[in-house]
């Protein structure tokens, strides 16, 4: 028997993947967090075939045995896209308990008519809900969700099930759940509201519908993404990035696929934290299509206090505070404005410096001499006086926008990182230094690659059995304990969040406490 086959190989290497509008970036890192192999490929239409092509290219590129890719991370746009688009929706049944406290606003009422026609299969308001106490407000009509569900047998592919206060006591959604696997089967896709978090029931029923509409294109790319790595013989746990900065393991993906929305600019932002080894600074990350601006405090994207709309409809998910700019290296440039529309994936066929006949944003950078080495053609001089306009407002819009995300008048510390950043002017107006790391056109797939896994815990805490601290840790325990069941090394998770919300107009003392904890990914 030869060595080979004797000693077992290590599994000691990672493959990040970022799926962006222009391109689909991959990387893999050894168990030191240092880059192995890198690669860019243009996203495709379809979004599969183009992540298959990038881990080809990866493969092919370099001699690192694949064998020894133990996990796999994967920022997609997948979920986004089909919100955006109205595409492999599945068709839910929206049941809301809560007749008759809310019964003045009916589910999907601020929803685009568009997406409530892909998604809904038919929405109801059941009497039912908890007070914020744990009371019931009233007793839970189950015979009223029976019937409801009944109707909609074959008509439906999810069942998306809202309770008020909920993150209290889910009993009555539990008891919808139950009611819903006995009418339509036990393999019956549930979304429930009490697993999203957030008190606020019209949010927090937004996300519940959302991600029951996601369920199948998360099992689809699931599954499409698993098949594609065992045609390639890689054979490794695969785990989706989050849009807080973190990874969750697939099963709870494919559960939750709406969490997954705004995974991209986290994955920057973690990126250029670990690429420059800086935890607060102002990331400016240019694609080929846009350009995204956030915040990073103690390594982590400053998250956004309002709410997050997606496809047009609010949502209770704390998404990193990002403000996006239609500017990118594709960005076409016409006279006196620029896009919003890109030449994305074509800019190798389309812009002036590779022999096509539209000017962008990569020809303007390099008619101004910020960049060279790219393309076969020089810019024409016939094309220099709306190059240097349209720079001129990339570069306004991009110095606005840093101003906007910044808390102080202080000039702050900028990392640039994407494909496009070339782009960027030298020195940015509110910049105390600019901060341009190596391998910083694939800062997303490496903030894929490096991310922690979380889990998190939360409660509505009454302060007359336990103390503050009391409560803190026992929420916390169970924080640790989620990501340590995702994939946490154990001795290394740490609490990274605490959020506290006072709940002042209750009778005894009370606050709705939110704990999340991190950690590393187990290595074999």
């Amino acid at each position: 028997m030869s060595e080979e086959r004797r000693t077992p190989r290590p599994l000691d290497l990672r493959l990040g993947i970022d799926v962006g509008g222009t391109n689909t970036d991959a990387v893999v890192l050894d168990r030191h967090d240092a880059l192995v192999a890198k690669t860019k490929s243009p996203t495709s239409a379809d979004v599969s075939s183009g992540i298959e092509a990038a881990v080809d290219r990866l493969l092919e590129g370099s001699d690192l045995d694949r064998a020894r890719i133990s996990h796999v991370m994967l920022g997609t746009t997948h979920a986004t896209n089909a919100v955006l688009e109205r595409k492999h929706l599945h068709r839910v049944a929206v049941l809301r308990i809560g007749a008759p406290a809310t019964l003045s606003v009916r589910p999907l009422l601020t929803w685009p008519e568009d997406l409530v026609q892909a998604v809904s299969g038919g929405e109801t308001t059941v009497r039912g809900g908890i007070e914020l106490d744990g009371r019931e407000i009233v007793p839970f009509d189950g015979a009223a969700v029976r019937a409801f569900l009944r109707a909609l047998v074959g008509q439906v592919d999810a069942v998306a099930i809202t309770s008020v206060f909920a993150p209290v006591s889910p009993r009555h959604e539990l008891a919808a759940a139950d009611i819903a696997r006995e009418v339509m089967g036990p393999g019956v896709h549930l979304s429930m509201s009490h697993e999203l978090g957030a008190l606020g029931i019209l949010e927090r029923e937004n996300s519940t519908v959302l991600n029951g509409a996601l369920l199948g294109v998360a099992r689809d790319v699931a599954g499409d993404l698993g098949a594609a790595l065992e045609r390639r013989h890689i054979e490794a746990a695969l785990y989706f990035a989050q849009n807080d900065g973190t990874l969750m393991a697939l099963d709870h993906a494919v559960r939750f696929p709406v969490l997954t929305i705004g995974s991209g600019p986290a994955n920057s932002l973690r990126g250029a934290a670990y690429l420059t080894g800086r935890d607060d600074a102002i990331v400016v990350d240019v694609g080929g299509t846009s350009t995204d601006i956030g915040v990073l405090v103690g390594g982590f994207p400053r998250e956004s206090s309002q709410a997050v709309e997606i496809g047009g409809v609010r949502t209770n998910f704390r998404k990193p505070d990002i403000v996006s700019l239609a500017v990118g290296g594709g960005t076409v440039v016409r006279e006196g404005a620029i896009g919003p529309d890109s030449v994305a994936w074509r800019i190798g066929t389309e812009g002036l410096a590779f022999g096509g006949s539209t000017p962008t944003l990569t020809d303007a950078a390099l008619s101004a001499g910020r960049t060279s080495g790219i393309g076969s053609a020089a810019p024409g001089r016939e094309h220099a006086s709306q190059l240097r306009a349209g720079l001129a407002l990339a570069d306004d819009a991009v110095a606005d926008a840093i101003d906007r995300v910044k808390t102080s008048r202080s000039d702050a510390p900028i990392i640039a990182v994407g494909g496009g950043s070339i782009i960027l002017d030298d020195p940015v107006p509110g910049a105390s230094e600019i901060l341009r790391p190596a391998h910083h056109d694939v800062a997303n797939a490496i903030g894929a690659a490096i991310a922690k896994v979380s889990g998190s815990a939360e409660e509505v805490v009454t302060y007359t059995t336990r103390s503050h601290s009391e409560a803190v840790q026992e929420i916390a325990a169970r924080a640790g304990a989620a990501a340590v069941s995702a994939g946490a090394d154990p001795e290394r998770v740490e609490v990274v969040d605490v959020e506290e919300t006072p709940l002042t107009y209750m009778m005894e003392p009370a606050a709705r406490i939110r704990v999340k904890a991190a950690g590393p990914l187990a290595m074999g």
